[in-house]
């Protein structure tokens, strides 16, 4: 409902608007084309471009007839550098590559949820690869030039990092680790023992310049039953499942782990806080605290044989608690109640709306019309 003329869009990136690159220019622009009589809408894409564009941040944040929207992608504007650059007010919005559900809303061809969870997981989530074809040369080759936009240009450049190829190998060991639980020292001891020396200080700077710039996420231990957050091992978690595949020489493993990696993903997309559970010497895979409070999810591959099963409850059935136990799977079929631990499909579940762990499935007809409506797959 807001006229064309109190939005205003300006893209840094296009060579049309090389003159607002000036951050005076800039300003300018945004109050030349501003209506007086009311609230104008404005969008500076790649606003780090502009050197020197917190200043005319800072002013356009005073005027009251301005609401008004910047976006970035580079190392200037890696976690944290915001603070540091605007003395204004604001809210830092973080972004996602394409969740399940969006990725199936994107998707044509695919006639099963299970197959568009297979591409899903083999193309990766940057909505630009759903125009690629599984498996082609120009999908790999989107997919590593991202890699090494964030690794060799953001990372190493925020780091004036020489050691490109000690960078590579501990990105490489981070994805192929993703889920498990590890340590700064027991990192560089592996990388050191495969010909990678690099010391303890560079692989924790290395990989706090590798969350800050999103390309993984550090999940830290939170202890059930004393309620806080402990400091000895952490796991990490890949921002894309397919820039892992490209980094791992195009291999998709693990296929457990990924679905960890996913689930995490979607967690944090909903609730953002994302822990790792312990209680009494056994893991729960995922901790979040949410608008409703906690809430505990497992998640295992499969489940079909009643060990695997009781293995994957054991940790859940030991929080003494009334928050919601959510144990997801790939194991297709309706919702199981495991004296209050709910079992569900994993696929349905990333296709949910909800913002908390829903322990409810509608029937299968009712499920099947309505991702057939929605993602335009059909059951």
């Amino acid at each position: 409902g807001v006229p064309d003329s109190r939005i205003i869009a300006i893209n840094l990136e296009q060579l049309e608007n090389e003159r607002l690159l000036d951050y005076r220019a800039l300003h300018q622009e945004v109050l030349d084309r501003a209506q007086p009589d009311g609230m104008n809408y404005v969008f500076i894409d790649e606003v780090q471009n502009a050197p020197d564009f917190q200043r005319a941040v800072d002013s356009l944040y005073t005027r009251r007839n301005l609401d008004l929207y910047i976006t970035g992608s580079n190392a200037l504007l890696l976690e944290g550098s915001l603070a540091t650059l605007l003395s204004g007010r604001y809210v830092e919005v973080l972004m996602l590559p394409l969740s399940f559900a969006e990725y199936c809303s994107a998707l044509s061809g695919e006639s099963s949820l299970m197959g568009a969870y297979r591409s899903y997981i083999s193309r990766g989530s940057f909505p630009a690869t759903v125009e690629y074809p599984l498996a082609s040369l120009a999908l790999h080759d989107y997919l590593e030039g991202i890699i090494n936009t964030v690794l060799l240009k953001d990372v190493a450049q925020r780091l004036n990092a020489s050691n490109t190829l000690a960078l590579s190998a501990l990105a490489e060991f981070l994805f192929d680790n993703i889920g498990n639980l590890t340590s700064i020292k027991a990192i560089s001891d592996t990388l050191r023992s495969a010909g990678s020396a690099i010391s303890h200080n560079t692989v924790a700077e290395y990989i706090s310049a590798m969350t800050d710039g999103f390309l993984l996420y550090r999940a830290k231990r939170f202890d059930v039953k004393g309620r806080r957050i402990l400091k000895l091992n952490e796991k990490y978690y890949g921002v894309d499942m397919g820039m892992r595949r490209v980094l791992l020489s195009n291999q998709v493993r693990d296929r457990g782990r990924i679905l960890e990696n996913i689930v995490y993903l979607e967690l944090k997309r909903r609730f953002g806080s994302v822990y790792v559970g312990t209680i009494e010497g056994t893991e729960v895979n995922f901790v979040v605290d949410g608008p409703n409070g906690l809430a505990y999810v497992q998640v295992a591959e499969s489940v079909t044989t009643d060990k695997t099963l009781e293995r994957e409850l054991a940790s859940l059935r030991k929080i003494r608690d009334n928050h919601p136990k959510l144990l997801l799977t790939l194991d297709e079929g309706p919702s199981v109640d495991h004296e209050g631990i709910t079992q569900r499909y994993a696929l349905d579940w990333l296709l949910d709306d909800q913002t908390a762990p829903s322990c409810q499935l509608s029937d299968d007809e009712l499920r099947a019309e309505r991702i057939r409506e929605r993602y335009g797959i059909d059951l």
